[in-house]
């Protein structure tokens, strides 16, 4: 039974009044949806994939994304990297798509009432992908590195564009713990230097890539 049916009109068609940009297709089995005012303007990214599919952080909660998700055969986990990337309408959103919330343990707390997979330092989501906590923006901040593709990191707002279009940890006035920031961020491109990186997705500012959606680290 499709989920979406198990929702009523007020549930769903209230919030999916108005028109809404479709999600884009920004590489090979990525998408990214608009900026969500939701999670104070940040994007999130959907990620088909033979072992599940993925959404990273939530996107606006709005019939037709849902509709587009479920015909891309439905979404498996949704992981958040940071306690921004919560909507308000997540507990509709997890029901609607019947999928598992991941999230790093620091930021657990801010579930109340859901059940989701919390992890430490690193977790093994698939063969393909590994979530990273990325302490600074936020305690539980995270990262999600995608293997194919050469390597691709959705950074969060653990790395963001900074003025002249650069991935980079910014300060800003919600950054947890600056010194934190910036010895992870060290510590990831160090880590998978090895592993390889080719891609960097943000979670914030995308505005600033210029219709792109990602930065090309080679």
């Amino acid at each position: 039974m499709n989920p979406i049916n198990n929702f009523t009109e007020k549930n769903i068609l209230t919030k999916g009044k108005g028109a809404t940009k479709p999600p884009k297709q920004i590489l090979d089995n990525i998408w990214a949806f608009p900026p969500n005012r939701d999670i104070l303007g940040g994007t999130a990214y959907f990620i088909i994939s033979d072992e599940g599919n993925i959404l990273i952080d939530c996107p606006p909660y709005h019939e037709d994304n849902l509709q587009f998700l479920q015909r891309q055969g439905g979404v498996t986990y949704l992981f958040i990297t940071n306690r921004d990337g919560i909507s308000k309408h997540i507990k509709q959103i997890t029901q609607a798509l019947d999928c598992q919330l991941v999230i790093q343990e620091q930021e657990l707390y801010l579930l109340p009432g859901l059940r989701a997979h919390s992890f430490e330092a690193e977790y093994q989501l698939t063969s393909e992908c590994e979530l990273i906590w990325t302490c600074g923006y936020s305690p539980g901040s995270s990262c999600f590195y995608y293997q194919p593709l050469g390597g691709v990191l959705f950074s969060g707002r653990h790395l963001l564009p900074n003025k002249n279009g650069k991935p980079a940890p910014l300060l800003l006035k919600k950054t947890f713990h600056w010194r934190r920031q910036l010895r992870h961020s060290e510590l990831i491109y160090q880590r998978l230097e090895k592993s390889g990186l080719k891609y960097i997705c943000p979670g914030a500012n995308t505005g600033l890539l210029r219709g792109q959606g990602y930065f090309r680290c080679c």
